[in-house]
């Protein structure tokens, strides 16, 4: 279906309200507003890393399958978008809505790359190289996405699809973070508990060595 945009600002949202899928208004604070706003957010992050991998800091067959993925996931938000634009009592029609396959899909890519990782030791750090790091921030915006999501199913009616895509797709950005830091021949830093006290012993150890 074509969509032709001519005109970009309305005015009709100057006072604080939005419109929905078939019209109604709605505060722009409003719990649907939010969940898919946030969506739209993380969108624009995914965004960001399809820019940076297009940067080839891994290998071709790398970089293609990352594009491939994000691509595929920034179609699937902004259809998720306009999924949780639509008001429950409003016909869907023909609109697309995401459901099991998509799930299965996310599922089917963290499996294959699961196969190339290293179990972990323990939890990382966010980084592991730009691309990774855009990805676990896009992990990390997917987890409020689904907070919102959650906190609008509790006083309007939202497709159970919806919550369990977005719950994997976190898990998805995970996996791919550590999956694209691998094959960039970046560095995972581990979480060290205590690792404060351990450097000040360090410290301490240091200055008595030096008294000596």
């Amino acid at each position: 279906m074509a969509i032709r945009i001519t005109r970009v600002y309305t005015r009709s949202g100057d006072r604080g309200d939005t419109g929905l899928v078939g019209g109604q208004r709605v505060p722009k604070d409003s719990p649907r507003i939010e969940a898919y706003g946030t969506i739209d957010e993380l969108n624009s992050i995914v965004g960001l890393a399809r820019v940076f991998n297009e940067e080839k800091l891994a290998e071709r067959e790398a970089h293609t399958f990352l594009n491939e993925v994000l691509r595929q996931v920034q179609e699937e938000l902004f259809d998720l978008g306009a999924e949780l634009a639509t008001p429950p009592d409003f016909p869907h029609g023909a609109g697309f809505r995401i459901g099991a396959p998509e799930i299965k899909t996310l599922e089917r890519i963290m499996d294959e790359c699961q196969k190339e990782l290293q179990p972990l030791p323990s939890f990382i750090l966010p980084g592991g190289g730009r691309i990774a790091a855009y990805l676990h921030q896009c992990r990390t915006v997917c987890r409020r996405a689904e907070r919102e999501i959650l906190r609008l199913s509790r006083v309007e009616k939202v497709d159970e699809s919806v919550i369990k895509y977005v719950n994997r797709l976190s898990d998805l950005f995970f996996v791919l973070a550590r999956w694209i830091a691998a094959r960039s021949g970046e560095k995972e830093y581990l979480w060290e508990r205590g690792i404060k006290e351990k450097t000040k012993k360090k410290d301490r150890d240091r200055d008595r060595d030096r008294e000596r």
